[in-house]
């Protein structure tokens, strides 16, 4: 892909460019409940339609029914231009998300295809994603050091095996700047998510940024810790927390800043709320 293909992918795609979040909209298919890795923040037991979170989704869509969705976004708002998948669990350790990709890329091959993963299995899976027409990825890292991803995440489950403590964490990181640079090398559009939890990584976000960046991510988006599950009782980071923080990193990687954490099954403009689909 040249550098005039990258520049469009990020004029016209809504989470990587703020320009376009005021004309273009997306859409996440919820087709992907099975997760790899178990992060001490994530919590997908339950789901209110009113809450705007990473991982919320009513329900799961079979492939045909994420086809049949698109299909009817599509035709009810010519301002959609993206089609991702971002969970509920993670993408790449769901066979549907495959099946998802093929279907939609081949009924709208126009649209812009992505998806949102822990990058565990990015970089395996990267040939069979550019197949079907993902050109933008995201990866969630939030540690480049194995002593806080121990923090973060309590196991990582790889073909068949549990690692926990470090070796889980360096596993993981090792997967994620593979990915990373693997996908940046094919001319994907890459962002990094990464979570700002107060007492657990908030030193820790500079080297976290030059890591990423040297691997070949062109943008960061720095998102606050919603407070659930393990780390339910840690006070999340106050916007003038995050500003400060992206204000730092900026001089090191590009910033997003329109962020919404949406949901796994948003549709429509980022300025509407996280929304389910009908």
């Amino acid at each position: 892909m040249s550098a005039s293909d990258l520049s469009a992918l990020f004029q016209a795609h809504p989470c990587l460019h703020k320009a376009a979040a005021r004309w273009f909209g997306r859409i996440h298919l919820p087709v992907a409940p099975e997760c790899n890795i178990k992060c001490r923040y994530c919590t997908r037991k339950f789901d209110c339609a009113n809450e705007n979170r990473p991982g919320a989704a009513s329900r799961i869509l079979t492939p045909g029914e994420a086809l049949q969705v698109t299909s009817e976004n599509v035709r009810r708002d010519p301002r959609l231009r993206v089609v991702g998948i971002a969970g509920p669990g993670d993408p790449l350790a769901n066979p549907a998300t495959f099946e998802t990709l093929e279907l939609v890329h081949g009924r709208f091959p126009h649209l812009i295809k992505c998806i949102s993963t822990n990058g565990l299995l990015l970089e395996e899976s990267l040939p069979g994603l550019y197949a079907r027409g993902v050109r933008v990825v995201t990866v969630t890292v939030n540690a480049v050091s194995p002593a806080v991803g121990v923090l973060i995440y309590e196991h990582i489950r790889h073909y068949g095996r549990t690692y926990q403590g470090a070796a889980g964490a360096e596993l993981l990181l090792q997967a994620q700047l593979a990915g990373i640079e693997r996908a940046s090398g094919m001319g994907m559009a890459v962002k990094v998510n990464t979570v700002y939890i107060p007492m657990v990584n908030d030193s820790h976000l500079i080297e976290v940024a030059l890591q990423v960046k040297k691997a070949g991510a062109h943008v960061m988006n720095l998102m606050p810790l919603i407070p659930m599950a393990q780390f339910a009782g840690l006070q999340a980071p106050g916007r003038q927390q995050i500003i400060l923080a992206r204000r730092s990193l900026a001089g090191i990687i590009s910033q997003v800043e329109h962020c919404r954490q949406c949901r796994a099954d948003a549709v429509g403009m980022l300025c509407q709320s996280g929304g389910e689909q009908t």
